[in-house]
């Protein structure tokens, strides 16, 4: 296999930037702080907000290391993983000239993102039950060949909850050694069986991103991950921004990722799988063909699409639908509490 070189990979113009020094990547040490223009006043409950964070919170990088076996110096945090991917693009891509890829349907930033850096997206289709398709390896060659210097899959895949087998991703990493192979594992949680963390001391190429907005019920915070390995962080350091990580999302991060918050996670994922389950059996009973759910939502096919969307607007149940055409019968049900479950149901049930 070809050695992967990320400094080859990365906009040249980045290699000499000498990345802003932010106050507190300085540091110092001492007892009065007058280094970064902060107001001494605390006119909040919360120790310290008076003061930047740390761009790269320790507290917060050990505790993801524990929770998902990857070194700390192999992790960044970043203000959701939709900040992780602009990071990619911006290190890597040079607009104008560069392009990513990615296999559809799915996630829809990948290429919006890619768009508003004017970065080109080659777009490749999943197949018919929406897997890589039999001849991917010599399309990821194909588009990766001075052309794609990134690859984006979404595993489970957003919108269609499939999953696609730990081994095809080895296969497409494997493809595409002069590129990055990127795997959003941000509903990762609910399959962890599927995830491809654990390669990313095989694959120099691998990126995997993370975050707490599913599983962890912090969406509202916006705190993600970047896993890669050691020289793929140390390039993308270079153009994050000072502070990517508000003291109180660290410290909920932080919560979150206890052995308590944890647990917590593990029995709330368990409750929305059942909760999905019931779901996806009600939709299945009233005629709609449902794909199976890996994440914590399941996407249904309807007959009568505009009928179903006006039942439910009706009801005041706001579900998710595509413009993509191989998705314009579908919908997107995200799971939710069980009374919440019982009034989708019970609607639909009203119906049939």
């Amino acid at each position: 296999m070809t050695r992967f070189n990320p400094r080859a990979l990365a906009r040249q113009e980045l290699l000499s930037l000498t990345p802003y020094q932010s106050a507190r990547r300085i540091g110092g040490q001492g007892d009065i702080w007058i280094n970064a223009n902060e107001s001494p006043f605390n006119n909040s409950d919360l120790d310290k907000v008076n003061r930047y964070p740390e761009c790269q919170p320790a507290e917060l990088i050990n505790a993801y290391s524990r929770y998902s076996g990857v070194k700390p110096s192999q992790i960044i945090a970043s203000r959701g993983a939709d900040e992780a991917i602009e990071l990619l693009i911006r290190t890597f891509c040079v607009p104008g000239k560069d392009s990513i890829a990615c296999f559809g349907p799915t996630y829809g930033m990948y290429a919006i993102s890619a768009a508003t850096f004017n970065v080109g997206v080659i777009a490749l289709s999943l197949t018919h039950d929406y897997q890589l398709p039999d001849l991917w390896p010599a399309l990821i060659q194909q588009a990766t060949v001075g052309k794609a210097k990134i690859v984006f899959i979404c595993n489970p895949n957003n919108p269609t909850g499939t999953v696609i087998a730990k081994a095809d991703i080895e296969q497409a990493i494997q493809a595409a050694p002069e590129s990055l192979v990127v795997v959003d594992e941000a509903y990762i949680e609910f399959c962890p069986e599927y995830s491809v963390a654990d390669l990313l001391d095989s694959y120099p190429n691998l990126v995997v991103l993370r975050t707490l907005s599913k599983a962890f019920a912090l969406a509202g915070a916006r705190c993600g991950f970047m896993l890669a390995n050691d020289e793929v962080i140390e390039l993308v350091m270079r153009v994050i921004a000072p502070y990517p990580v508000p003291l109180p999302v660290s410290e909920l991060a932080v919560s979150a990722l206890s052995p308590t918050g944890i647990d917590t996670m593990r029995t709330q994922v368990a409750c929305l799988i059942e909760q999905g389950k019931r779901l996806s059996d009600a939709l299945s009973a009233y005629g709609a063909k449902v794909l199976p759910a890996k994440g914590n939502y399941v996407l249904a096919q309807f007959d009568d699409v505009a009928n179903v969307a006006t039942m439910l607007r009706d009801a005041g149940i706001v579900a998710r639908a595509y413009k993509d055409p191989r998705l314009r019968d579908a919908i997107r049900f995200s799971f939710t509490s069980e009374k919440d479950t019982d009034a989708i149901i019970s609607l639909f049930t009203k119906v049939n």
